[in-house]
């Protein structure tokens, strides 16, 4: 079903300010993942986490948002779009000001976890609900909207962290408790958007209320197109979507596109980017301050080239996006894997120098003229002469002191992979998953895809401060380029174009197919 673009256009205005007002959950999203990355040092500290708990502390928020992502879809159908992301801006508020408070390392992680409901549900329901409200021939610019602030969310967070992380005092807690503001905001904006009408259809048979809505954002004669399709929709339903239905032949090419795209958007690693972005560029060799200055360089990429999708995507496609993002992040990992990997350790006056930890430097000091072009073969001889405890300071803070490398590509590496993923992967996943499933399984269906997601994510970002540890930045660094490749296979093969189509004609495709 096309609609007259004279007819869409005469209201498009109401229907961006609705999206917009909606995706403020995913700008909370951006924040909440991002903001993380500057109080690692300090929740360290002040917790005395191991490499474990500091993985858990951070990567515990995609935890959360499991939970959340369970919930989320079949809170939902039940409760409506609008009132469920209601209660996920109360979530956020909750755990911003709770985590910022935390005195203890449970305390902080179950403020972190409620945060990750939160998410859990914005990544989910905010997607779906734009989708319904939206025109096919803006559908795939509105709903992109979403992913448009968890960009600005994340670079939001990191010019906050540069601002803060002098501030007098534990400065992480007020890098964490600032997210309140932007949480209790959108939770009073919610309020004044109306019911998703494909929901009053479907749910309550409210047709009149749903026509209302409808004209408002592209006329009567829209009004009347959308109601009749949204009907014979739900002439074909018989009974409410079961998890056995997923499971069926009937949706399998579906899931395979979902389930797919869901594991190589996370698998890849782009929340170890945004979460230890600082970490990583210290790993290169550069001080605190630089690192932050370079996370924020990150953040205002993956904007402009969220920007860039977000222009692109009606009209080049989901597809050719796809496949346009995957090869080039690619293309940077193996970037990032040849700089780590001709990066030297040297061992000089200068360098032993720069060593904080006098017991370390003092233990390191026989070694002064040695260079290393490995990092197995640095720890190697560095373990030899450390005890436990301070072999552990040594990785985690000490390090960075005598890397020789080429910073330079390392950030270009990083800027590109993210300037691709940008334009591929993040806005497009959502777009996709919010247009491929039918009514009828929509609401499980997406809990599903959205906890898979999460659990990738999870164990993505729970693993990645060990990776940087024990299998140094190379190979971490090369296990990443090697999935992005086997993604581009995955586009290629499974991922059909959306393009133009309305919800219903995107079902009979692929249910036929």
């Amino acid at each position: 079903m096309e609609q007259p673009s004279a007819v869409v256009k005469m209201n498009k205005s109401y229907t961006i300010l609705i999206s917009l007002i909606v995706a403020l959950g995913g700008f909370l999203l951006g924040f909440d993942s991002a903001v993380i990355s500057g109080a690692v040092k300090g929740i360290t500290l002040y917790f005395e986490m191991t490499e474990w708990m500091l993985g858990f502390s951070v990567g515990c928020v995609v935890f959360g948002a499991m939970a959340g992502n369970l919930m989320a879809g079949p809170v939902a159908d039940k409760f409506g779009r609008k009132n469920t992301l209601i209660v996920v801006a109360a979530l956020f508020t909750i755990s911003a000001s709770w985590s910022a408070l935390a005195t203890g390392y449970t305390e902080f992680i179950i403020a972190r976890i409620i945060g990750g409901i939160g998410i859990g549900g914005a990544i989910l329901i905010a997607p779906i609900y734009i989708a319904e409200i939206a025109p096919p021939k803006l559908r795939g610019s509105l709903v992109s909207f979403n992913q448009l602030n968890i960009v600005i969310g994340i670079s939001v967070a990191y010019f906050s962290n540069y601002f803060l992380i002098n501030i007098e005092g534990e400065s992480w807690r007020w890098m964490l408790g600032v997210e309140a503001i932007p949480a209790l905001i959108y939770f009073i904006s919610l309020w004044t958007v109306p019911k998703s009408p494909r929901w009053l259809i479907q749910k309550l048979n409210k047709i009149e209320l749903a026509r209302k809505i409808l004209a408002k954002i592209g006329g009567e004669e829209y009004a009347e197109l959308t109601i009749q399709e949204i009907q014979r929709g739900v002439d074909k339903k018989e009974e409410k979507g079961k998890l056995a239905d997923i499971l069926s032949s009937k949706y399998a090419t579906i899931m395979i596109i979902a389930l797919g795209i869901a594991f190589f958007q996370q698998i890849t690693g782009i929340n170890a980017i945004f979460y230890y972005a600082p970490t990583i560029f210290e790993q290169a060799g550069g001080s605190t301050d630089s690192s932050f200055l370079q996370a924020i360089v990150v953040g205002l990429t993956n904007l402009v080239f969220t920007l860039v999708a977000i222009w692109l995507i009606d009209k080049l496609g989901r597809k050719p996006l796809l496949l346009i993002g995957t090869t080039c992040m690619t293309i940077a990992l193996l970037m990032a894997t040849y700089a780590f990997n001709s990066a030297t350790y040297d061992f000089n006056e200068t360098t032993l120098n720069k060593v904080s930890d006098q017991d370390v430097k003092s233990a390191l000091a026989d070694l002064e003229g040695s260079s290393y072009d490995s990092q197995a073969a640095l720890f190697e001889a560095v373990q030899q002469r450390l005890e436990e405890d301070k072999f552990l300071v040594f990785k985690r803070n000490e390090i960075t002191n005598f890397i020789q490398i080429n910073a330079t590509l390392v950030l270009i590496a990083i800027l590109l992979y993210v300037a691709s993923f940008a334009i591929s992967l993040g806005p497009v996943m959502w777009t996709l998953i919010s247009e491929i499933f039918p009514s009828k399984i929509k609401g499980i269906a997406i809990s599903v895809v959205g906890f898979f997601n999460s659990l990738v994510s999870f164990t993505v970002t729970q693993v990645f401060p060990w990776e940087l540890s024990n299998l140094g930045p190379t190979t971490t660094f090369a296990i990443y380029a090697l999935l992005s490749f086997c993604a581009i296979l995955f586009v290629y093969r499974f991922v059909i174009e959306t393009k133009g189509r309305t919800l219903e004609e995107v079902e009979e495709l692929l249910i036929r197919n």
